[in-house]
């Protein structure tokens, strides 16, 4: 790309990396961004004097682009990133388990949590082995398993509905935005081989140790900058023609070529006529929910766990990130929330409070001092067969 021009829409993570290496290439970038900040849908906002999250945001260890954007961002070393996977996972009653991994290579690094994981049968822990086994070797080529649930298969191999709740489900429903009854077998076979099976440490789970906006947004606006790229806030981008030229709020702009990296139910309206074979739309959208819940004093002494049979699928305390001084502050993420979409934030209160306080007994006697929800309707694609 060298002394070529290039034009960038959309600041998220992808238009961000896409400036940054295009830079690299030799190419002058113009970066286009509607918003007034950089980062995309992973993005902090203010709330009575506290920095918040939109909603909790983890990579894993195999997601190696991503870690590639910290380290060149400069940003590493605020994020925290386990030694070796360890989830608590939580039941009402005081039942609990963990999904921790071994120092020993793969497959041999989950036996310990397999054998010992108290929310499967000896004969289903037997069973998800085997069908672990099997999903390690599914061809991820192979077009045909984009036409059956993750869900079929797993009954096909006579996974039991507790086995598909208490392990599959877990994983299934944050990384594929979709449970496993709704889920293609081709994106829940990628996550299980790529996260899990293939490498044994690529599962170790990461978060960022500050807001959101000190780990992407103002050190992207920093590394754009020094790598002389071009970067306008609040200007839309109404169309992308062939040739190569891009229509925007600040006119029509020239170039050699462009990415467009904004999200893909905004990209049909961007792009020109019969500009993909296969009509972008029907990738449909998946919601997540994020219910934020702020207590008097501290409810749990983990920074990190999975709910089984509650409405928690997942929480995170972000008390130190958000600028707390006292109390606690909880994360929840509900991800393939269709149906916590349609509910109001006093119904998400009503039964969300309740359930915390049958996982974490401490809640119980906590008094909450506030409760907001955030809502991200398109939060991904829908990743249906």
């Amino acid at each position: 790309m060298s002394g070529r021009r290039a034009l960038v829409v959309g600041g998220g993570l992808a238009g961000i990396t896409a400036a940054l290496d295009l830079s690299d290439g030799g190419a002058e970038v113009t970066l286009l961004e509607v918003r007034t900040r950089l980062g995309g849908a992973a993005y902090s906002f203010e709330r009575e004097g506290l920095e918040i999250d939109n909603g909790q945001h983890v990579f894993l260890r195999c997601c190696t682009d991503y870690r590639r954007l910290l380290d060149r961002l400069g940003v590493t070393a605020r994020t925290h990133l386990q030694d070796r996977l360890s989830i608590p996972v939580l039941a009402p009653g005081g039942r609990r388990g963990t999904l921790a991994r071994t120092g020993l290579p793969t497959p041999l690094h989950l036996a310990r949590a397999l054998a010992t994981y108290p929310f499967l049968s000896g004969s289903e822990r037997l069973r998800v082995a085997g069908t672990a086994r099997a999903l390690s070797k599914l061809d991820l080529d192979d077009p045909a398993l984009d036409d059956q649930t993750f869900g079929a298969w797993l009954d096909a191999r006579g996974e039991s509905q507790a086995a598909v709740d208490a392990l599959w489900n877990l994983l299934t429903l944050p990384t594929v935005n979709l449970p496993a009854e709704r889920a293609s077998l081709a994106m829940a076979a990628k996550v299980f081989q790529t996260g899990l099976l293939d490498a044994a440490d690529a599962g170790d789970v990461g978060y960022s140790r500050v807001p959101l906006s000190k780990l992407h947004a103002e050190p992207a606006e920093r590394a754009l900058a020094e790598a002389g790229v071009d970067v306008r806030m609040k200007t839309r981008v109404h169309a992308v023609r062939p040739g190569v030229c891009v229509e925007s709020d600040a006119g029509t702009l020239d170039a050699d070529a462009v990415v467009l990296a904004v999200p893909h139910d905004r990209a049909p309206g961007l792009l020109p006529e019969h500009a993909v074979e296969q009509p972008i739309e029907l990738l449909g959208t998946s919601p997540i929910v994020n219910a934020h819940v702020i207590y008097d004093r501290t409810v749990t002494d983990l920074p990190l766990a999975a709910g089984l049979d509650t409405p928690v699928q997942w929480l995170f305390d972000r008390t130190q990130e958000a600028g707390l001084a006292h109390g606690q502050h909880l994360a929840l993420s509900l991800s393939g929330a269709d149906r916590e979409m349609g509910m109001s934030n006093e119904e998400l209160r009503d039964e969300l409070v309740p359930a915390l306080a049958e996982l974490l007994p401490a809640a119980s006697d906590a008094m909450v001092e506030d409760f907001f929800v955030v809502r991200e309707h398109s939060a991904t694609f829908r990743a249906e067969p």
